[in-house]
């Protein structure tokens, strides 16, 4: 083992090294700087120096910065530090387009830009041409942010010839560019267009990946309808937000290695409102602001170099520590709750706090110190769930950040005791409302395909938005919560599984679930994928318009399951008929024939004839996508119960325990659907 003086010695040395090759980059390298275009700073609200909103920032920006930076980073990330009310949100995307270095370079810049130039704020937003960075107090991921005041226009000084061919060639191509950028997984897209033989049009769109298709798209169309009132005739423009930009030019503006020199620059508009910088009223300030930002930048530099140093040293010292399960938990230990506000929350867990009961433990509301109810996930000690499941779905969940989404709002480890805090949902389940006589009265048509569309958005996250393909394996109408506006959140991830960015499907020897929204290559052969929730998901939708609960067709026929039902009406020609009562006389008929006829798309025999969650965006946003005829859908409920029948028996004679199936309990107030399974 080495002196304690070398190691100080050393870490004097690499301290002056970095500081003198720092101050020589910042002084003579300032071309590597990412090219700064706006920043919104919002006044409204701000925060007091050393509060602990600001603390909450001076953990997330660093955690943004170091994201940036990782191998194992796209071109997103985003990060929540805190709790209420003092929790702040933040992300950043960087240009579809941009290398890894170059990514980071800009989100390590910004970083540090962001709090320079919106100093106090409790939300900003800052925009380069290579990546964009927020944060704001309030949630904002997942949701498009299209504010007038926060939509930013430039456009080129320079006209162009032919301007009403030219300016129906940028609304064709740009919008085409829409709709490619939407259907591309890293929301980014690029398109070229001949204008005339000599010259072409180069169009960019591209959206922050929290996005759904449909937003993505939403988006950037909203952006474009903004051209007429900065760009019409120009030869380039762009017009930007928080969520997403389009950009057009007459020259190849896209990011390859080598920044390609822009022939006429960019103008800004006409002030916005306020808040909002104009960079050229900086401009006349700028050495004053590297004399500055240099030093400040190669401190907070130097120091991040020292912190990375010592952790590696850290690491080396404890190599089991370096998988990906642990590192989660560590970046994850800022949502750590201490057992003592727990108890205080829920009153030492008191029964009359207690709302819901299954095979994993018991569910709490809980109210915290600010005031805000929680829902108090407690796993009983003999639950079957250890530490790695608990984990597992402390990092699942953690990483989810979707509105249609339940939202883990953090986890308490306390000697045994494992325990999960999630946001409380005030109107409990769908299955509470839907299948009952008198309150699915509450739920009229207009409510119902909102909840439909909403369980649409949540799955197209979790299938393909969000960093990794996530199979829910337990999507049922007990587990779909319903927050104050009866806008649907999906809930119970204990069950589900992840996949690779390049795996398709899984295998497994253990089945666990719900009978009767399991599909069928699940239930007998134990292969699962995404298909494997669209098929559930066509369940729930038939659920959903007939008010008929599918388990109760096997308690009073077994010669009939719901989707046998539903598929005999439609060959049948009378649809209609299958409609919940309450809903005949106010619905929209072609809306309802629609949803049925997806319903049973989700729930064909051949895993391949169904379609994905992003084609059936595509079918409940637009009324011109024809839909294809449903082939015969799986009958095989009745053959699934008795064979399950048959191996609960056999499990029992052998003295097994009957952990492979799904035993879900109805939870009265936020039914988290407390889920009994084999440890995985």
């Amino acid at each position: 083992m080495e002196p304690c003086t070398n190691t100080t010695s050393r870490l004097t040395v690499v301290w002056l090294f970095s500081f003198v090759a720092l101050s020589f980059l910042f002084s003579f390298s300032n071309c590597a700087d990412p090219t700064f275009l706006y920043d919104y700073c919002s006044n409204t609200t701000l925060y007091t120096n050393h509060s602990s909103f600001q603390d909450n920032l001076n953990i997330l920006l660093p955690s943004l910065s170091s994201n940036g930076t990782s191998n194992s980073i796209n071109n997103y990330s985003n990060a929540t530090v805190g709790q209420s009310p003092n929790t702040v949100y933040g992300l950043y995307y960087c240009r579809g387009d941009a290398t890894h270095d170059v990514c980071g370079d800009c989100v390590k810049y910004a970083a540090i830009d962001i709090v320079q130039r919106c100093p106090n704020g409790k939300e900003a937003v800052i925009w380069y041409d290579e990546c964009t960075m927020r944060y704001s107090n309030h949630y904002i991921f997942s949701i498009v942010s299209n504010s007038s005041t926060m939509t930013m226009t430039m456009s080129n000084t320079q006209n162009i010839s032919d301007p009403t061919r030219f300016n129906q060639l940028v609304f064709n191509t740009t919008k085409k560019v829409a709709m490619k950028a939407a259907s591309n997984s890293n929301r980014f897209a690029t398109l070229e267009a001949s204008f005339t033989e000599l010259q072409s049009l180069y169009t960019l769109g591209q959206c922050s990946r929290d996005l759904s298709v449909n937003d993505c798209y939403r988006c950037i169309v909203g952006n474009i309808a903004n051209f007429s009132n900065c760009c019409t005739s120009k030869q380039g423009g762009r017009v930007f937000n928080p969520s997403c930009v389009v950009r057009y030019e007459v020259y190849p503006f896209y990011l390859t290695g080598t920044s390609v020199p822009s022939p006429t620059p960019f103008v800004s508009p006409p002030p916005p409102s306020n808040g909002i910088t104009i960079p050229g009223k900086r401009g006349s300030s700028t050495r004053k602001y590297v004399a500055i930002f240099v030093p400040i930048a190669a401190a907070g530099v130097i120091l991040f170099c020292i912190f990375c140093l010592l952790l590696r040293k850290k690491k080396k010292a404890s190599p089991k520590d370096s998988g990906e399960n642990e590192n989660t938990i560590r970046n994850s230990m800022s949502l750590q709750f201490e057992f003592s506000m727990v108890l205080a929350a829920t009153n030492n867990f008191a029964e009359i706090n207690k709302i819901g009961e299954g095979g994993f433990g018991s569910v709490y509301l809980g109210k915290l110190p600010n005031g805000q109810e929680v829902a108090v996930k407690r796993l009983s000690r003999n639950s079957g769930q250890g530490a790695e499941e608990f984990k597992n779905e402390v990092m699942l969940v953690a990483k989810l950040q979707h509105r249609n989404l339940v939202r883990l709002l953090g986890f308490c480890l306390e000697g045994e005791e494992k325990i999960l805090i999630y946001e409380f949902v005030p109107n409990k389940s769908l299955d509470y409302f839907l299948f009952d006589p008198e309150k699915c009265k509450l739920l009229d048509w207009q409510r119902r395909y909102k909840i439909i569309e909403g369980i649409t958005r949540g799955l197209v996250y979790l299938h393909e938005d969000s960093r990794l393909r996530i199979i829910h394996r337990d999507l049922k109408a007990s587990n779909i919560l319903l927050d104050v506006e009866m806008n649907p959140k999906i809930s119970d991830f204990g069950m589900a599984r992840i996949f690779g960015v390049d795996q398709s499907q899984a295998n497994t020897n253990r089945v666990v679930g719900t009978y009767g929204y399991m599909s069928p290559e699940y239930a007998m052969h134990g292969q699962f994928s995404v298909k494997s929730d669209v098929f559930s998901f066509g369940v729930l939708v038939l659920e959903i318009i007939s008010g008929k609960r599918n388990s109760s067709f096997y308690q009073e026929d077994f010669t009939e399951d719901l989707i046998s039902y539903a598929w005999g009406h439609w060959s049948g020609e009378t649809s209609l008929d299958m409609i919940d009562p309450n809903l005949r006389e106010n619905c929209s008929r072609n809306e309802v024939m629609r949803c049925i006829q997806m319903g049973l798309l989700c729930v064909q025999e051949d895993v391949t004839d169904r379609p994905t969650m992003a084609n059936i965006v595509h079918m409940l946003s637009s009324f011109t996508v024809t839909l294809p005829s449903p082939s015969q859908p799986a009958f095989f409920a009745r053959n699934l119960i008795e064979s399950g029948m048959l191996m609960k028996r056999k499990q029992m004679k052998d003295g097994e325990s009957d952990q492979s199936k799904s035993r879900s309990i109805p939870l009265s107030v936020n039914d988290l659907s407390i889920t009994e399974l084999q440890p995985r």
